[in-house]
């Protein structure tokens, strides 16, 4: 009997008695003749959407409860188009355009951008594949609020201290104490804007490196600072940012192949805005 259920043939006569009983009773004298087919490759989606949910291939009974299911959502969903149920649902509106998005997208996904046109893409967008100026340096924190009166006296003495050391690894026992890092290496000159500010980071890229300089401040207080490197910026060749370039290439064609499907279906309405008292405020193509 297992054997017996396993068998495709099975599979197929039952499916194809739920299908013929389901479609007579559909069409049955006086009710609406329109004909509702299930293919072939429905039921194969059918079936592969319980495999993925269940992880196993559905029982005989199962995939005929699948096909009446699916036989049930079409002749409600006919139903309730009759009725005009889908006029004014904000769902519905909303759902139907996204699967128009969706079909200008897969469109515009369909073409793949040649070396030309990415080469192209990258000079018209230099600035934003361009890799950041990066900066490496100690720091030595001293803290304006503890020293006050004395802070003049008191830079002094730590930048002559720090010019007198032999490495830099004794410089993080001096100063005061911060949660900052002592020790920067090839940070991105944007990020230490983000962090300490534009004007600390001026003041940084333009000291020399090799020997301490400060104070320098910055919103936390004044530093003390060595500059170690610099990696000046450059601009990447395709090689190297190509993945970015595809995917920001991509995207923008998306976006231009949904701006035109929009403006072509635009053309066909006449659209009218009351209660505007200027055309200038409307997008091209609406009138009041």
């Amino acid at each position: 009997m297992k054997r017996l259920l396993r068998e495709p043939l099975l599979h197929f006569l039952l499916i194809g008695a739920a299908l013929f009983a389901l479609h007579a009773r559909v069409s049955a004298p006086g009710r609406d003749r329109t004909e509702i087919v299930v293919t072939r490759g429905e039921i194969e989606q059918l079936a592969n959407g319980f495999e993925k949910l269940w992880h196993r291939a559905p029982s005989p009974e199962e995939m005929v409860g699948l096909v009446r299911d699916r036989v049930k959502e079409e002749v409600y969903y006919r139903e309730a188009l009759a009725m005009g149920l889908d006029t004014d649902d904000a769902i519905i509106r909303r759902r139907l355009r996204q699967k128009l998005e969706f079909l200008s997208d897969d469109l515009a996904a369909r073409s793949s951008p040649t070396d030309s046109a990415l080469a192209a893409y990258l000079a018209a967008n230099a600035e934003r594949y361009r890799k950041s100026a990066a900066l490496s340096f100690r720091q030595v924190y001293l803290n304006p609020d503890r020293h006050r009166a004395t802070l003049a006296r008191d830079a002094e003495t730590l930048l002559a201290q720090l010019q007198a050391l032999h490495s830099p690894d004794g410089a993080s026992e001096l100063g005061d104490a911060t949660m900052l890092e002592h020790r920067f290496e090839s940070v991105a000159v944007a990020e230490l804007d983000r962090q300490f500010g534009h004007a600390f980071t001026e003041a940084v890229a333009s000291l020399p490196t090799g020997s301490w300089r400060g104070p320098l401040e910055s919103g936390y207080g004044m530093h003390f600072v060595l500059v170690t490197g610099r990696v000046p910026g450059a601009s990447p060749s395709l090689a190297e940012v190509r993945d970015a370039v595809e995917r920001d290439w991509m995207n923008d064609r998306r976006l231009e192949s949904g701006e035109r499907t929009y403006r072509e279906m635009l053309s066909h309405y006449k659209v009218r805005v009351e209660g505007l008292d200027s055309l200038d405020v409307l997008p091209a193509g609406l009138t009041r």
